[in-house]
């Protein structure tokens, strides 16, 4: 699930909490705030926060190679909690190196065990860690251009990936996996739901909720992405519908047709014009996410 901001509040954003079983809430904390785990690279700003419950997660501990056809590291460890993710976007005049010298300085002062680090060519692919391990594309750049590491701060576990990529923007990227129940509520913008979908070409809507296939529980993010259409006229987008579960594949594909339809037809009554809208359900087709367990999930994507 990915956010930018545009037109953020100047004391305040909204957050959306994305759990791995569907569950969101929303609440508002003011816009200072990070990780208790973290403090953020000075003049940078959050992009994208995620959150994901009770996961089961590999920890990579050493570089990605391809073998036979498959990302893996060199070394790695599953653990199993609750995964927050947090994209950072570094102010033009920093480089990459002066983020990971800051995260570097910040996390011994805090006395985090280092379990792993490399920079440049010998982290592998940057192309793996985006698309592989992170599920990410926005983190691609040149190999040249990548920091990684990988902590253990008491019961917590926390990954750091910085790119510089080929258009000059520099992001942190941290996954920080704790024990379930443990993570804290991060801010998000909440005004800017579409603006990334020009880097990411698809964003999945949060905080969907269906009554039935053709009828929504709330429509609230629905309204609100209507009215960022409404400022944003030329761009035309597929609603794809993804749905998973035991029954018949035939019968899965039409129940997310009819999703993508309800989800459709509801930005049409906002306000949104048809043609600017088409409808797809895929069924249990395309399981993979960034949310990593998104088995029912609707999308929006660049057309």
């Amino acid at each position: 699930m990915v956010y930018t901001r545009l037109n953020i509040m100047p004391h305040k954003i909204l957050i959306v909490l994305i759990t791995l079983g569907g569950w969101i809430s929303s609440v508002t904390l003011a816009q200072e705030e990070d990780h208790p785990l973290i403090s953020r690279f000075p003049d940078s700003e959050v992009v994208d926060v995620e959150f994901v419950e009770d996961a089961n997660y590999r920890l990579v501990l050493g570089t990605l190679q391809r073998t036979r056809g498959v990302v893996v590291p060199e070394n790695s460890e599953r653990l199993r909690g609750d995964v927050t993710k947090l994209r950072y976007e570094i102010s033009q005049e920093f480089t990459g190196d002066d983020v990971f010298e800051f995260f570097q300085q910040q996390f011994a002062d805090s006395g985090y065990d280092m379990l792993f680090t490399c920079s440049g060519r010998e982290c592998g692919s940057s192309n793996y860690w985006a698309n592989d391990i992170f599920r990410n594309r926005v983190l691609y750049g040149p190999e040249r251009n990548q920091h990684f590491m990988a902590l253990q701060a008491g019961d917590a576990h926390l990954v750091l990936y910085i790119i510089t990529r080929g258009n000059r923007r520099t992001y942190a990227y941290l996954e920080i996996v704790e024990e379930e129940g443990a993570a804290p509520e991060i801010s998000l913008p909440s005004s800017e739901l579409l603006a990334s979908i020009a880097d990411t070409g698809s964003i999945a809507i949060p905080g969907l909720s269906f009554i039935n296939d053709r009828q929504l529980e709330d429509t609230q993010v629905l309204a609100d992405i209507a009215s960022e259409l409404a400022a944003n006229t030329e761009l035309q987008l597929y609603v794809v519908a993804h749905l998973s579960g035991s029954q018949e594949l035939e019968q899965l594909l039409n129940r997310s047709t009819a999703r993508a339809q309800t989800v459709r037809q509801q930005l049409i009554n906002l306000g949104v014009e048809a043609n600017r809208l088409v409808a797809r359900g895929l069924g249990p087709l395309a399981p993979s996410c960034a949310g990593d367990n998104c088995r029912e999930r609707v999308e929006l994507v660049i057309r």
